[in-house]
Formats: structure tokens, sequence, C-alpha cells
């Protein structure tokens, strides 16, 4: 149990330009914490609320509501009283009192949330990740493997492609060896689009953001990019999708407009297999819209045998979890903080998905900081794959960065 002597927080500035949440918290002993928490652009519809003001300065995106919610409300709450991280989430949680964190914010609630998991880890003298893993019972800590976003679209990269994220994917190597194949690869990327005299200005999460012809197109060029870097693909580096289908579902069809087609959940499913039969895919994303359950009850039964991860279908929500595992829907499960509020709800949203056999992938936003808890909750809750976007951009790197650090610790 720790006591709580001080919380304050401010607004900063994530990756976008954007204001977002920043909390310090210190502890009866001193012990320090500080974290930031990221904001998303394409979101689910069921994640719980990230509270802005809705008024100027800063177009509306202002948080100063959500930060008198923590330097009032919760401070009064919770300073001078002893707290686990259980007990404190819980008690955020009740002192909101609604379904998706809407009187207080859930963007207000998380960072309270993350910058007392920093200082109690600072307390007890443990890393992040041992912390998190002796928080929530994870006996075997475990990196990572990454999953970079080296081709942003969507929402992340206007008028480039229809498809969110193109992802490239180490196989069966080291977290610091995977790193170096997709940095690698990256670079070769850089070349390729080079030559084509395309353009390699980036998107929201670093990766190049050039006009393609077709979502095809981006998958050519991934290839391409793998074999200059000199790896075989499928065999060093496969392929990983974002389609992001809610972006796509207007008037009850899907539309891929840069490939002309147009239909429902069939057409679709039948887009991606050929996709699949002529590349190196190995994950889907959000193949298609967050409450089209009878469609991806098909999608999972037609193509159940690769990754297929729910993210605005499941918003790291326990319930939204346990409605896919009852209806066979899905097999993998993305996991963002934010969407949910707390990391007593993140980690039971990861052991749910564990327990019924589905994988699990940490992710960041694309308006992210510089704040690399999301490295540490990785490890710690043995997610086994992580999100985080490209090779460029410091707030992308740094979660780099921080795996490569904790890779030695854990070979120490």
């Amino acid at each position: 149990m720790s006591s709580i002597s001080l919380v304050r927080a401010r607004q900063i500035l994530d990756s976008r330009g954007n204001p977002t949440v920043q909390v310090d918290l210190t502890l009866a002993d001193n012990s320090f914490g500080r974290a930031s928490v990221p904001s998303g652009a394409s979101t689910g519809s069921h994640e719980a609320l990230e509270l802005r003001d809705h008024e100027k300065p800063f177009g509306g995106l202002g948080v100063t509501k959500a930060i008198a919610n923590i330097n009032a409300t919760i401070a009064q709450t919770i300073i001078g009283k002893e707290f686990t991280q259980q007990t404190l989430d819980t008690a955020l949680i009740a002192l909101d009192g609604t379904e998706n964190k809407s009187v207080l914010g859930a963007n207000a609630i998380l960072g309270v949330s993350l910058a007392f998991a920093h200082a109690a880890a600072h307390s007890a003298h443990k890393p992040l990740w041992r912390y998190f893993a002796d928080t929530f019972g994870v006996s075997s800590p475990s990196l990572p493997r990454p999953m970079a976003n080296v081709l942003n679209g969507g929402r992340h990269a206007l008028h480039s492609t229809d498809v969110q994220e193109f992802m490239i994917v180490p196989m069966n190597t080291s977290f610091s060896d995977g790193l170096q194949k997709i940095t690698e690869t990256f670079h070769a990327l850089k070349s390729t689009l080079i030559s084509n005299g395309q353009s390699t200005l980036v998107g929201d999460e670093g990766g190049f953001a050039p006009s393609l012809s077709s979502n095809q197109a981006a998958l050519d060029l991934l290839v391409a990019a793998i074999r200059a870097a000199g790896y075989a693909p499928g065999k060093d580096i496969s392929l990983a999708i974002d389609v992001a289908a809610n972006e796509l579902y207007h008037n009850g069809a899907y539309m891929l407009t840069k490939d002309n087609i147009a239909g429902d959940a069939t057409t679709m499913i039948d887009t991606y297999k050929k996709w699949i039969s002529a590349y190196p895919i190995i994950s889907i994303e959000d193949g298609l819209a967050e409450d089209d359950w009878s469609g991806w009850a098909l999608l999972t039964k037609e193509l159940g045998a690769m990754q297929l991860v729910g993210d605005d279908l499941f918003v790291t929500n326990v319930a939204r979890i346990q409605k896919g595992i009852d209806e066979h829907v899905a097999n993998a499960v993305l996991i963002k903080p934010n969407q949910i509020g707390t990391l007593t709800e993140t980690a039971s949203a990861v052991a749910l998905a564990k327990r019924a056999g589905y994988t699990t992938i940490i992710s960041h936003r694309s308006g992210e900081t510089e704040d690399t808890t999301i490295a540490d909750l990785a490890v710690g809750l043995a997610a086994g794959q992580i999100k985080t976007g490209s090779l460029s951009r410091s707030e992308r790197t740094a979660k780099y960065n921080r795996l490569l650090q904790i890779e030695e610790e854990l070979l120490q």
C-alpha cells in the first residue's frame, strides 16, 4: 500500500500538436511518477470518453476540464490515502460513476492511474515492467514482437490509401534483431519511394504517406522494400494491415475507393482473400466495422487461420471481448489503455483474451507523447506483440528504445 501525498496535472502537447493530459504524482516516501496520455484519431464509438473542452482555444481540443478534474475532484479524493494499483483504479472508476467515464474523463483517470504506477514502481525499487508483472500476476514477462507501421494511410495520412496501416513484422527473431530488420526495411522503402519519384513525407505514426494508385500498390512497395533490404518476404519479414473499416463503412456498404470496390462484408472478405493469396499477410486488424458482428463471424470462419484483430470492435473492454469470445468473433485483441481508462481494466482485458486463446497486441495511438509506458506494459503483461508506429518520429522510436533497454535487463 502506498499513501499519495501530491497529484498535479497540466496540459501538454501530443505528437500532432494537440493538447493532452500529463500527471505528476508523489507518494509519502517521495517516490515520484509522471505519465502522459495519448489520443487517437481513428477512434471506436464504444471507447471510454476522452474529455475535451469543445471551446476555444486549441479549436475546442483543450483538456483544461480534465485537468481541473484531476487537480480538484480526484486530488481531494485520493491525497492522504493509501492505495494499491487495483484499489486506486477501483476508486477512480467509482468516483466517476459512469460506464464510459464521461464525468471525469478517461484521459483524466488514466493519467492518474499511469502516474501512480510509475511512482509505485519507484517506491518498490522495481523497473516498471516488473511492477506490472508483479501487480497483475504475470509469471513470465517477455519482450513483444514489433508490428511497425511503415506506410500510413486512411485517417493517419489523407490522400494516401484507404487502408490505414501497412505494417512489417519480423519473424522468429529476438527483439533487437527484429528491430534491426524492420529498420533496414524502412530505409529500403524510402530509397524505393525516391527511385519511383514518390513522396517520402510521413504520416501521424511516422510511416511514409505517398499518394498511391491502389491499396495493392502499397503491398507491392513493402514486398519490394523487404527484398531490397536483403530479406525474404514471408520468411524473414511478413506483412500486417489495419484496415480501420469503420472509416470505409458508409450507408450500409464498405468502400475501397482506391480499388473501386464497394459492397458488403462478403465483398471485403473476398478482397482480403485475394490479397492474402498474393502477399505474405499474417494479420488483419479491424477488417470490418465495429458493430458488424455477423460480418465478423463470417470473416473469422473464412480467415480464422490468420490473426484477426479487433480494435474498434473490442476497445479494450472486457464486456465486448467476452461477446466476441462467445460469438467466435476474431482471434486477437488490440489493447489501448486510453480506450478503457485504467491500468487494472487494461490488464483484465489482456487476461480475458489470453484465457480464451486470443493473442494480444499492446498499442500506441496516432497522437502520442514521449511517454514510454506501453513498452513496459507489453513486457510486464507478456502481451506478445506491440504496435508503436514506424521507425521515425521520436515519440515512436522512444518506445522501441525503451524495449531495447528492457531486453538488456531481461538478459542480465
